[in-house]
């Protein structure tokens, strides 16, 4: 396929410096596009790559408009990253084959009082039971499973393997042994969710779990039961949410974070991969909790310290009040 920097602009909008007939065939990182192809810079770190890279065209921040001009075709946008993000949208409706394939394939099992809207679309052994409701445009791609009574937005994608609605983990201690908790709550996902491959989502012990509109879940995240997700917030891969946390709207969270049941973190908290949440947020801003990482002698020694800081602590407050 090929696409006219002139089309592109027509639809997306942009400043356009170059010919509209000139024509690319693909999009391409800046360090390896070829001449027929569309690339973007949004961190002016690479603006290295910008002179050397070989792309008809490069997508730019007013910022770099001169700079990029100079060295050929550009189109500049205030956020170049958000531009390309749309090109690739673009690019692929224009380029994907017409899907003709039936809305719920013939391998899917749907129960009859399942709920599926005409446009959604049911992949490869997908399993949707009882009482479930997949919501308009919806795609579940292959092997995703949404449990009993539990609903599915409006333009959701769920990738493959996803789990909505297995039971969440509750057990009750008895002399020694675990009794089960039946899970009776269910799953209700907003509109323009997407869910990355293999995540599972726990339905709830008595309330719902909630994933609100607008969130992105990446692959491998473990969300437990009552948890609330709030609208708009993205999590990366492999983070846990353990049972009945609450996570505000418009949040990010990156892979590998964990955070501990019951807890409630704000609005536009952002908190760093590999950390640990073991105490509720209140207040939006960029939380970290990583121990970096040093040659395993000198971590070790650290970690040795570490152990003493409380009796440190101690000896000082015992020296300040000897001599204030």
């Amino acid at each position: 396929m090929q696409l006219r920097l002139g089309d592109l602009v027509d639809s997306l909008g942009g400043e356009l410096h170059g010919p509209r007939e000139a024509a690319i065939d693909g999009l391409a990182p800046l360090e390896s596009a070829t001449p027929t192809q569309l690339s973007f810079l949004s961190n002016p770190k690479y603006q290295q790559q910008l002179a050397a890279t070989r792309a008809t065209c490069v997508i730019v921040s007013p910022a770099m408009r001169e700079a990029a001009v100079a060295r050929g075709p550009a189109i500049v946008a205030d956020d170049p990253y958000l531009y390309f993000a749309r090109v690739t949208r673009l690019w692929k409706a224009r380029s994907a084959p017409a899907d003709t394939g039936p809305a719920v394939h013939t391998s899917a099992v749907v129960d009859p009082q399942a709920v599926v809207d005409p446009s959604a679309r049911i992949g490869p052994l997908c399993v949707v039971e009882r009482g479930a409701r997949i919501g308009a445009g919806t795609v579940l791609k292959s092997r995703v499973t949404v449990g009993e009574g539990c609903t599915i937005g409006a333009r959701c994608i769920l990738h493959p393997g996803v789990v909505i609605g297995a039971d969440g983990f509750g057990f009750a201690p008895n002399q020694g042994a675990w009794e089960k908790i039946e899970q009776l709550g269910a799953v209700r996902i907003g509109d323009d969710v997407e869910i990355g491959a293999n995540t599972c989502i726990d339905r709830g012990a008595l309330a719902d779990t909630v994933i609100e509109d607008g969130v992105k879940l990446d692959n491998l995240i473990q969300v437990g039961h009552n948890v609330r997700i709030g609208r708009n917030t993205a999590i990366a891969g492999c983070a846990g949410i353990a049972g009945s946390a609450i996570i505000g709207a418009h949040c990010t969270i990156g892979g590998s974070a964990g955070i501990l049941g019951h807890l409630t973190i704000a609005d536009h908290v952002h908190i760093s991969s590999f950390t640990l949440v073991s105490r509720s947020i209140h207040k939006p801003g960029h939380y970290t909790g990583i121990f970096p990482i040093d040659d395993n002698a000198s971590w070790e020694k650290n970690a040795a310290s570490l152990k003493q800081l409380h009796a440190l602590r101690d000896r000082v407050r015992s020296l300040e009040k000897k001599f204030p």
